[in-house]
């Protein structure tokens, strides 16, 4: 992207040009629909123009097939690569069971997912809650037969036979196996319904426009989210369809900038168990920042201090509020202090069938990114 923005009008053109082609194909393919005679001809086209050059400069020009595992991979990364034409794949394993239990398929591919046991592997989901989520273990003959000289660690993994990962997943409708969280990080709601905020939390920070989010509902009915934006990348996407604002505050509490942020956490919710979906969401007046003590130096949310200093502002998630008047102290980076005096407004997010129809258009507009 720094080279995107360093290169030339022309270049720049091209390339805006070239991805929304890209990432319409991608998302053919994890659809497993075939494109049209033109689809195919037009990424054809933005393939020899774009594409090859940008696989090449990457060192991809003669790769047939990538892993990826680990960490999850961001959704945006993994279209990105996709639609360049890479066949980039997800993998889930663990080195008790011989490093992979699940990996994607050539035409079956669900960014979302670590994709589908491999040959006389077994997955299941042990103890699930009402939707679904529960412990993943394993069972396969590259399972091992326990750790040097600790029986009693060998005991606590190894039960009848199957290895118990301590990860929280579920098994998605097309068969695919969904890897949330570590069991011990996760939350559950009021019913019992098991989920990771730290999974929604990434998916959210994946969009340019939230640079921070803390997804809450521990013993609570229903999941709901604060939301910090990214000033630039926000106020930059105002500046560009003359919406005026002044401050972060002030561009915050926009309802253009609130209809924004809806329709990235509709695209999330739409990847999410229906229990672990935001139902509700505000827009902080603020980042959060270290100095504050609302994270950690290495950005990790202290979520002890945020639930008492903004308690106000949780109760309001989970009331039926629609705005909320706010006054508080923050602290500038040279150590004085201010009192901001603001009005929050909380928003009940539409499901994803109710906004599927925001997201239709003319077919120019959907090639151009519009």
């Amino acid at each position: 992207m720094v080279k995107y923005l360093d290169a030339s009008r022309a270049k720049r053109l091209a390339y805006k040009l070239a991805m929304p082609v890209g990432y319409r194909l991608a998302d053919f393919k994890f659809a497993q629909q075939k494109p049209s005679l033109s689809w195919r001809l037009l990424y054809g086209l933005m393939y020899l123009l774009i594409f090859r050059a940008l696989k090449d400069r990457l060192g991809f020009a003669r790769l047939r097939s990538a892993s990826t595992g680990g960490a999850a991979l961001g959704p945006d990364v993994f279209r990105f690569f996709h639609a360049l034409g890479v066949n980039l794949k997800q993998i889930y394993g663990q080195t008790e069971i011989s490093g992979i239990s699940c990996i994607h398929r050539d035409g079956d591919i669900d960014f979302d997912s670590v994709g589908k046991p491999i040959p006389e592997t077994e997955i299941r989901i042990l103890d699930p809650d009402p939707s679904g989520v529960g412990e993943i273990v394993s069972r396969s003959p590259a399972l091992f037969k326990g750790y040097y000289k600790d029986v009693g660690a060998t005991s606590d993994t190894l039960r009848d036979g199957w290895l118990r990962s301590g990860d929280a997943g579920y098994i998605n409708e097309k068969g695919h196996l969904v890897c949330i969280d570590r069991i011990s990080d996760l939350m559950r709601l009021e019913d019992g319904t098991q989920f990771s905020p730290m999974y929604i939390e990434n998916k959210l920070k994946f969009c340019p426009y939230i640079v921070e989010s803390v997804v809450l509902g521990d013993q609570k009915p229903w999941v709901t989210a604060m939301i910090c934006i990214d000033f630039k990348h926000t106020g930059k996407w105002a500046e560009d369809r003359r919406i005026g604002y002044t401050t972060y505050t002030d561009l915050a509490a926009k309802p253009e900038v609130y209809e924004l942020i809806e329709r990235e956490v509709v695209r999330v919710n739409r990847s999410l168990p229906e229990g672990a979906r935001i139902k509700k969401f505000l827009l902080l007046y603020k980042e959060l920042d270290p100095d504050d003590e609302e994270l950690t130096r290495t950005k990790k949310v202290r979520r002890k201090f945020i639930n008492e200093k903004y308690d106000k502002e949780i109760a309001a998630l989970y009331s039926d509020v629609q705005s909320l008047e706010i006054e508080s102290q923050i602290r500038y980076q040279d150590g004085k202090t201010a009192t901001l005096r603001t009005n929050l407004l909380v928003r009940k997010v539409k499901s994803p069938e109710e906004s599927a129809a925001a997201d239709r258009g003319p077919w120019w507009k959907r090639i151009l990114g519009g």
